[in-house]
Parts: C-alpha cells; sequence; structure tokens
C-alpha cells in the first residue's frame, strides 16, 4: 500500500477491524521511511450483475426480489425468515462466481425453484405455479407427477 505522504510503497499493519455497515476492512497502517500513520479500506470486488427479462430488458440484480417471492410462497409455511434470506445469498453467491455481466431472469427462477424444492415441497409447488404460469390443470398435474 503506497503512502498518502510520501509515496513509499513499504507499510506495516497496526491493525485491522472489520465494518459492519459496509462488508469492508479498516487497517490502520504505519508508513516504514515516513513512520506517519494513515487509514485504508478495503473492500470485495463485486461485478454488477444484469438481469434479462423475458422481453429483452435489462435490469440491475436485486437479491430482496428472490427474498419477496421466495416469501409469498413459503407463507404459513414453517420456514424461517434466516433460511430464505441464506438461500437468496447462495443464489447471489453463485451468479457471482459465474462471473457473466448478464443473466436470463428464467435461470434465477430454476435456481429458486430448486432451492425451494429442497426447502419446502408446497412452497415450491406455490412458487412453480406463479413462475411457470400454468394454463390449465394438466400441466400442474405433470408437475406434481415429476416429484
Amino acid at each position: 500500500m503506497k503512502c498518502i505522504y510520501c509515496g513509499c510503497e513499504e507499510s506495516k499493519v497496526l491493525d485491522s477491524r472489520s465494518t459492519d455497515e459496509t462488508n469492508s476492512i479498516r487497517r490502520r497502517r504505519e508508513c516504514l521511511h515516513c513512520g506517519r500513520r494513515f487509514t485504508t479500506y478495503e473492500t470485495v470486488e463485486t461485478t454488477p450483475i444484469l438481469v434479462v427479462k423475458t422481453d429483452g430488458a435489462r435490469q440491475p440484480f436485486d437479491r430482496n426480489k428472490i427474498i419477496g417471492g421466495m416469501i409469498k410462497a413459503c407463507e404459513k409455511r414453517p420456514v424461517s425468515l434466516s433460511q430464505i434470506e441464506t438461500v437468496a445469498m447462495e443464489i447471489e453467491k453463485n451468479l457471482q462466481n459465474k462471473l457473466q455481466q448478464e443473466i436470463r431472469s428464467n435461470e434465477i427462477g430454476e435456481m429458486v425453484m430448486n432451492a425451494l424444492k429442497d426447502l419446502d415441497e408446497v412452497a415450491y409447488v406455490r412458487f412453480a405455479s406463479v413462475y411457470r404460469q400454468f394454463k390449465d390443470i394438466t400441466s400442474f398435474k405433470k408437475l406434481l407427477e415429476e416429484m
């Protein structure tokens, strides 16, 4: 880390603390050349993800939309909010690990359905019935038979 006072690239870390609100690390450093102290902040660099909707529109990825959909599907079911948030974080982490700048909304929907299938079967059926937009009872029966 370059010293902000003299430009020397040699410094030592005196103290490291995580900051609660921004998921970053605050480091107190001392320059080995001039002896002055300064503070740096380190954050994880993430690439923004755009969701490509079925109509071709693009919008920024929003984990809260996943949480909202799962809350509706899990209404009056024995699924806690922490379980829903954990699933949403896992989906977001998987999307970040793909290193793609754009992802189709149907891929996200499939990821949510697969997670709900393991979490609660009734919630899975609820989500699938809205997500897949069943036109008639036979397509709904087909989903139930696949389970």
